[in-house]
């Protein structure tokens, strides 16, 4: 007699239940797996930035050349707790524009030691499709540059000389 003859003839009855036990035991582990590494990938590059005041902001991390370079360009809409967050190797007077980006911003730059120096409050976008984009830069070197929806720095009474919190590995 065949496996498949068998299968007919009543193993069967008592052989699926287990067969369908084992499968559906698999299938769970393969979607908590998998929704474990969505998890890890939608919070991998998010960094907590925490005002004095503690509301906390999502920051998405640009911390490499593309990222850095790709900003919120092409953006229709930042929410009012995220952000995002440009790390340096080296501090500098980090120029900023507005090209491609759809939505104003406040833009913060902050020292080696995450005090702000330099806040640039509702940047209007920029609607030039040449590389005549007004430029945004401080009068002192950061390591750090904070973008936020457009109004949230003075909501959240974000200054110069004001400190936030954060951690981020070393670019």
């Amino acid at each position: 007699m065949s496996g498949l003859t068998a299968l007919r003839c009543g193993r069967y009855d008592h052989a699926m239940p287990q067969l369908l036990g084992s499968c559906l035991l698999m299938f769970a582990v393969v979607v908590v797996s998998i929704a474990s590494m969505e998890t890890a990938s939608a919070d991998e590059g998010i960094v907590q930035v925490v005002t004095p005041n503690g509301v906390t902001i999502k920051a998405e991390l640009a911390d490499t050349p593309q990222k850095r370079a790709r900003g919120l360009m092409f953006r229709d809409v930042l929410p009012r707790d995220h952000g995002m967050l440009f790390t340096f190797t080296e501090a500098q007077p980090w120029t900023f524009w507005m090209k491609n980006t759809r939505i104003p911003l406040d833009i913060l730059w902050m020292d080696g030691k995450k005090r702000i120096i330099h806040v640039e409050q509702n940047v209007p976008v920029c609607h030039r499709t040449d590389d005549g984009c007004p430029q945004y830069q401080p009068n002192e070197n950061a390591m750090y540059v904070l973008e936020l929806a457009a109004g949230v720095a003075d909501s959240l009474k974000l200054q110069r000389g004001i400190s936030l919190k954060f951690n981020v590995s070393a670019p």
